[in-house]
């Protein structure tokens, strides 16, 4: 899918592993799953308080933290988190070394100065102790899930 195309998201040239999970084998490479993405990414799944901001232009606006979630379920792997001013942590992934942040693109220009290193691991039951970004995280995987033709547990 993704071969000799370029992305812009950070990592990029280093998403190059694939699916732990036998489920997702269809998933490719976290490149392959950003082209799925892309089509899945919607206001309903941005972050509520960023919506008003999101746009098609800007479909990873308000994804990190679900983003980052899905791909450890199908890559393994650590979801790490860059503090970011507000006191919220934008998630971006690690899977053996390969370190890349599939919705890093939403910071437009500014994405250049995010520090990808000595930031703290994220944790799933924090962050989906808010009903509503464990709502959105659902969604965006049972959208995922039909994408792939992944059968619902």
């Amino acid at each position: 899918m993704s071969e000799g195309k370029r992305y812009n998201f950070y990592g990029w040239q280093d998403a190059g592993v694939l699916p732990v999970n036998p489920e997702y084998s269809a998933a490719g490479t976290p490149r392959d799953l950003y082209d799925i993405l892309d089509k899945l990414w919607c206001r309903q799944t941005c972050a509520p308080r960023m919506q008003d901001e999101w746009s098609e232009d800007n479909k990873t606006l308000g994804q990190c933290s679900i983003t980052a979630f899905l791909v450890q379920d199908i890559y393994g792997g650590t979801v790490y988190g860059i503090l970011r001013p507000g006191g919220n942590y934008h998630c971006y992934n690690d899977v053996d070394g390969h370190m890349f942040d599939l919705t890093s693109e939403q910071f437009g220009e500014e994405a250049a100065s995010l520090i990808y290193e000595g930031n703290p691991v994220q944790e799933r039951e924090v962050h989906f102790a808010k009903e509503e970004k464990r709502l959105r995280y659902e969604h965006l995987k049972k959208m995922l899930n039909e994408a792939l033709g992944v059968e619902e547990n």
